[in-house]
C-alpha cells in the first residue's frame, strides 16, 4: 500500500475510522498453517514444494499469483514488518503481511516459478527488484514508499504494465506529501537529507499525470480484469495517493479482491466483487490497475 513502510498511528487511526480496510469477509479457511518456529527460508522451501506439487512451474505470473494468494489465505496481517533496526536492507517476512508486502511476495514468488528459478537467492533478487527503485537498495529513500512510484518504477523494469488508462482511467490532480507532513511517524526521516529526498519524490508525483478508474466505473471494467492484476485503492485522504493494495482473483466468473486487510487481520478474499468492495469504502475515489508481465531473460 502507499507509504506501506511505516504503518503509523496517524495512518492506522484514519483507516480504522473510515473503515477503509473493512468490508471484506474471509472466503475460505486458512490453508497455510504457519508454524511459529519456522524460519522464512523454511516457509519459502515449503511453498516451493507445494507449488511444484500444484504444477505451478512455468505458469503465467498472474495465474500463479492468485494460486499463491489462495494458499496464503488466513496468514496474519503484520504491520511494520519492513521496519527492522539498522541500515536499510532487504527484509524477508513470509510469516505475515501488510497489504503491499502480500502483493510483493506473491509477485516475487510467482516470477520465480514462472522463470523456473526457485532458489531462495532467486526469490530475494526478485523481491529486491520489485521493492526498490531501479531494483537496487540505496538506503531508506530507495524503497518505493508511494504506490504511484511503485507502479511506475515496476512498469519501467518490465514487472507490470499500468493498464489504468487503457481501462478507461481518468486524470486527476492531487498533492502527495503524507510522509513529509507526518515526518515524526518515520524514524528514518530523522535527518533533513532523507526528508529532502522524499520531498523531491513527492513533488515529482504531485506534478505528474495521475490516473484512476473512478469508483462509479469500476463495475463496468470487471470483465476486463485478469487474475493477478494488482489493484491500488486511490484515496481521498489528504496527502496520500493509494491507501490499500491487493490483487484480482476471479471466482465463478466474478472478479473479487484478494488482499491483507488491517481490520480483518489476515489474508482474505472479498465476499462480493471488487466493485462491491470498492463501493463499501467511503474514502475510495477509484482504483489503479497493474498487470503482471511475463518474465523475460
Amino acid at each position: 500500500m502507499s507509504i506501506h513502510a511505516n504503518d503509523s498511528p496517524t495512518r492506522r487511526q484514519f483507516l480504522l475510522r473510515l473503515g477503509l480496510l473493512g468490508g471484506a469477509v474471509i472466503a475460505g479457511a486458512p490453508s497455510f498453517g504457519l508454524g511459529a518456529e519456522e524460519t522464512d527460508r523454511e516457509i519459502f522451501d515449503r511453498i516451493m514444494r507445494w507449488a511444484a506439487d500444484a504444477k505451478l512451474l512455468r505458469k503465467p505470473v498472474g495465474d500463479t499469483m492468485v494460486a499463491l494468494g489462495e494458499h496464503l489465505l488466513g496468514t496474519p496481517y503484520v504491520a511494520h514488518s519492513l521496519e527492522e533496526p539498522g541500515e536499510e536492507h532487504l527484509v524477508v517476512n513470509l510469516r505475515g503481511f501488510d497489504c503491499l508486502t502480500l502483493v510483493e511476495n506473491c509477485l516475487s514468488l510467482a516470477r520465480c516459478l514462472s522463470a523456473g528459478k526457485v532458489s531462495f537467492d532467486d526469490f530475494q533478487a526478485q523481491l529486491t527488484r520489485i521493492r526498490y527503485a531501479g531494483g537496487a537498495i540505496a538506503g531508506y529513500t530507495s524503497r518505493l514508499h508511494y504506490f504511484t512510484d511503485w507502479m511506475a518504477d515496476n512498469a519501467r523494469k518490465g514487472v507490470v504494465r499500468d493498464v489504468t488508462l487503457a481501462l478507461g482511467g481518468e486524470q486527476y490532480t492531487k498533492t502527495i506529501d503524507f510522509m513529509t507532513t507526518h515526518r515524526a511517524s518515520y524514524r528514518q526521516l530523522d535527518n533533513d537529507a532523507a526528508v529532502a529526498t522524499i520531498k523531491e519524490a513527492e513533488t515529482r508525483l504531485s506534478g505528474g499525470a495521475l490516473y484512476r478508474v473512478p469508483r462509479a466505473k469500476i463495475s463496468a471494467i470487471l470483465g476486463y480484469l485478469r487474475d493477478g492484476d494488482v489493484i491500488g485503492a486511490v484515496t481521498s485522504m489528504e496527502g496520500m495517493d493509494i491507501s490499500h493494495t491487493g490483487m484480482v482473483i476471479r471466482k465463478d466468473g466474478v472478479a473479487k479482491f484478494l488482499h491483507a486487510p488491517l481490520s480483518g487481520g489476515a489474508v482474505t478474499i472479498s465476499a462480493g466483487s471488487l466493485a462491491e468492495y470498492a463501493h463499501g469504502i467511503k474514502s475510495l475515489t477509484g482504483i489503479v490497475v497493474g498487470r503482471p508481465l511475463a518474465v523475460t531473460g
